[in-house]
């Protein structure tokens, strides 16, 4: 997933210097602290102290800019590049920290749309190698240090961080935001977070700071008192998104109909930012929604990546998503329905093989990551959920054989994994 583009940087490190590119840099980094995506659970690191240690040894940069925090189980990324979108057609110098990347690390930490330079992540990791060495952090505590330490130096006046994972213990969480936003609760990750919606919830609350506006975007019985009773105790406003009357929505440049609930949310924030002096004015807000994707390079969002036959990938990658493409693609037309899907191990599975529709021919895969469930172990667990198709050992594979098999008239949907989709973009 990783650009093989090679950037010499002369550095220095204590009294000698260094060369490092950008490959080796990542590959450090992957070396000495494996991404959670890649990895799962083994790559997690539980607790705030190496991120507070980081940020002091830094300065604590992300306190020189504003920032929006953003939790959930589903459309968080969707929220946050919208968010983005909008504060820079205001007029605002706006840092975006996502996370995973789809094809290239640099995608996690823009500003403006433009992704962090090759040679400011390299000389990052040559400069700090023998703090990593010695704090050892995980990959994603180095990247939000990199990240916060790059919007400072960029002077960025607001910055829209998405959690990593959860949100109590996420190391994004060692800001204090003027909004804090979550989107919805379902159950995924529930290995670390906990496996009952109630639990999940709570994790996620972790986020709500004192005295800051916080947006919930749906009202889900099981979560909503948990997070009335967190923001009375942090004396912060709520406002559920969904429960705003509103007869009509601006349109938007993301498709999918489950965009209507993570609009609704960006709304609502806007609103509030609006009360906490932003100024960002009606013409802002219909550009911003319409120019998403030119402005933040937002990908793999009901996204279309070729026609006759029609190509569609969506990152939704667990039940909850699931659910929402499962209904998108019942809206579809088309003369047959073709799906390349592959997973990860850690996902409640056959909580998305039941959702999946059995009127499709099947092209199980994998991606390159260790990960990554075995295509033929996921062909045989779906088969028992009447789900029939062939298993490949890789993307590409499995698209070709998706497109050999289509006419014109056909849709073949990729997903299951934001890994699949990465290699297939």
């Amino acid at each position: 997933m990783q650009s093989v583009f090679f950037i010499s940087l002369q550095v220095g490190l204590k009294n000698k210097s260094a060369t490092m590119t950008y490959t080796e840099a990542i590959d450090y980094l992957y070396a000495h602290a494996p991404m959670f995506q890649a990895h799962g659970r083994q790559a997690y690191k539980s607790g705030l102290d190496t991120t507070l240690a980081l940020d002091a040894h830094f300065g604590h940069p992300h306190r020189s800019y504003r920032t929006i925090h953003i939790a959930g189980t589903n459309g968080k990324g969707s929220t946050s590049h919208l968010l983005a979108s909008v504060l820079q057609c205001a007029g605002y110098r706006v840092g975006l920290y996502t996370s995973p990347h789809l094809r290239d690390f640099c995608e996690r930490i823009r500003v403006d749309g433009a992704t962090i330079p090759y040679e400011r992540v390299a000389a990052f990791v040559a400069d700090h190698r023998s703090l990593i060495d010695t704090l050892q952090p995980s990959f994603f505590e180095i990247t939000t240090a990199l990240a916060f330490l790059y919007f400072a130096e960029q002077q960025v006046d607001v910055a829209v961080i998405e959690v990593g994972l959860g949100g109590r213990l996420d190391c994004t969480n060692i800001i204090t935001p003027a909004l804090s936003i979550i989107t919805n609760i379902s159950l995924d990750h529930t290995d670390i977070l906990g496996d009952t919606i109630e639990k999940i919830a709570a994790e996620k609350a972790g986020i709500i700071k004192q005295r800051v506006p916080v947006v919930v975007g749906e009202t889900q019985a099981e979560t909503a008192p948990i997070f009335v009773a967190q923001a009375a105790n942090a004396h912060a406003p709520i406002i559920f998104a969904d429960q705003l009357p509103r007869t009509t929505l601006p349109p938007c440049a993301l498709h999918g109909y489950y965009q209507a609930k993570n609009l609704k949310t960006v709304l609502a924030a806007i609103e509030q930012l609006q009360q906490c002096g932003f100024d960002i004015a009606p013409q802002a807000i219909t550009d911003g929604l319409l120019q998403v994707v030119e402005r933040t390079h937002l990908q793999g969002r009901w996204q279309t990546l070729s026609e006759n036959p029609t190509i569609i990938c969506d990152t939704g990658h667990n039940a909850g998503g699931i659910r929402y493409v499962v209904e998108q693609l019942r809206q579809q037309k088309y003369e047959h329905l073709h799906i390349v899907f592959g997973m990860v191990k850690d996902k409640n599975i056959d909580a998305v093989l039941q959702m999946l529709p059995r009127e499709a021919t099947y092209y199980f895969t994998q991606a390159h990551i260790p990960r990554a469930l075995d295509a033929t172990l996921l062909q045989q667990q779906a088969l028992s959920y009447g789900l029939c198709g062939s298993a490949y050992s890789d993307t590409r594979s499995a698209l070709d054989a998706a497109r050999n098999a289509a006419t014109p008239d056909d849709l073949i949907f990729v997903g299951g994994s934001n890994y699949v989709i990465a290699e297939i973009i």
